[in-house]
């Protein structure tokens, strides 16, 4: 059964990197994929992109905080999040029966946000864009286990680089003088590892797998907070400062099962939990103050903050795929992700159904095709509780948004000898 359902494999992962790239909470963006070090085949590459094309609109948008000027002149309304792409690749190669080892390019980390300049809210956001570029080794071990089985030991590492900027109105702006605009740039970077095992019986591609990625650790986070068009800020204001503070992607765990249940039928399904709350409250100080006074919610020093209070992740995914004949299968899968937002995003729950076909022509090419559609659920932003800080974040304003639409198409190959 391994060969007739190996293509269905193949298009089950597509599929799942759709889900996580359309739905998943937090700053997750591409995730981790480490599904190709079990190819069949000694040598496979794999390559692929995924178009993600949100449509979360925000309604009901009020301006709460006085000291940036009054903007509830402007619109109530604003449509929030640009279309995306998330790029990756992977090659692996089985330097023995027994040890095969993968290397990847991902985009795991990353949002994008741009409700622009001319809506209520402009004081808590006009645009915020954080990319991701992750390099890893993956290695595995098989023993076998029976006369059927095998047992896999995994390891690896990732060099991580994490960079982004966020803008928003800090003070009322003077027509033709300056416009009352922040801007802050950061970037870092970091080394992860993981760690993991699964069990595998090939004749009938039953497959469990386990595995924990660590956080990654960016360390002192480094950049500029520009207020060059805001000059009544106090103290730093009409000038670029150099800032730092400190950030650490979160750790992961991840559960996969399937299993041929028929000739030409393949079921999978898994569970992941994501510690996004590591993420919450991000202070960033000016580096002319380091080692002098601590850098956090609550210091002196404090220039300014990513405010993200996020909640711990969870996602569920579950499918079905069928080889129709020795060139084409298809798939179809719903996934769920638990909204990892708390009341200063809009990464509510959201619910999706994917589905794509696998086509080779022959036993060395493999094309897939796949598309998305799901529901971003409704939510509200405004003050919520902040940790070691004595005030509320998210009251600079206020607002809802609705039941959105996200789709995603998504396009990859893979060559295997």
């Amino acid at each position: 059964m391994t060969k007739t359902i190996s293509t269905i494999i193949g298009g089950a992962l597509l599929l799942t990197g759709v889900a996580t790239a359309a739905q998943a909470g937090g700053l997750e963006r591409g995730g981790y994929n480490w599904d190709l070090l079990f190819s069949e085949e000694r040598f496979a590459t794999e390559g692929g992109v995924i178009y993600v094309m949100p449509d979360r609109k925000i309604k009901n948008a009020k301006d709460t905080d006085p000291r940036d000027g009054n903007n509830n002149n402007k619109k109530s309304t604003a449509s929030e999040t640009p279309d995306y792409s998330v790029y990756k690749f992977g090659a692996k190669v089985g330097i023995t029966p027994d040890l095969d080892c993968l290397g990847t390019y991902s985009q795991p980390w990353g949002v994008h946000t741009k409700p622009g300049n001319n809506w209520a809210g402009v004081n808590q956001n006009i645009e915020t864009k954080v990319k991701s570029e992750d390099w890893g080794l993956t290695c595995s071990y098989k023993f076998n286990v029976g006369e059927k089985g095998d047992f896999r030991i995994i390891g690896g590492v990732s060099y991580q680089e994490v960079s982004g900027f966020k803008e928003r109105q800090v003070h009322p702006g003077f027509p033709g003088r300056f416009d009352g605009t922040g801007r802050l740039d950061l970037e870092g970077n970091g080394v992860g590892w993981r760690i993991g095992a699964a069990y595998e019986i090939p004749e009938i591609a039953l497959r469990a797998s386990l595995i924990y990625n660590s956080e990654v650790d960016l360390g002192t986070v480094t950049g500029t907070l520009d207020l060059t068009q805001s000059p009544l800020a106090p103290g730093i204001g009409g000038r670029i400062t150099d800032v730092y503070g400190t950030a650490t992607m979160p750790q992961s765990v991840e559960f996969k099962l399937q299993s041929g249940f028929a000739p030409g039928w393949l079921a999978y399904g898994s569970v992941k939990w994501v510690d996004w709350s590591v993420l919450n409250v991000i202070a960033f100080c000016p580096t002319a103050t380091q080692g002098k006074i601590a850098c956090g919610p609550a210091s002196p020093a404090r220039a300014t903050s990513l405010d993200l209070m996020f909640q711990d992740g969870w996602t569920v995914t579950g499918g079905v795929g069928h080889k129709f004949n020795d060139q084409w299968s298809g798939q179809l899968q719903v996934s769920w992700d638990r909204g990892t937002s708390t009341g200063l995003t809009t990464q509510t729950d959201t619910y999706l159904l994917s589905g794509g076909v696998a086509y080779s022509p022959n036993k060395n090419v493999e094309i897939r095709l796949g598309g998305a559609i799901g529901m971003l659920t409704s939510g509200s932003y405004g003050p919520t509780a902040c940790p070691n800080a004595a005030k509320k974040c998210g009251t600079d304003a206020t607002y809802d948004f609705g039941d959105d639409l996200v789709t995603a198409v998504s396009l990859s190959g893979k060559l295997k000898f």
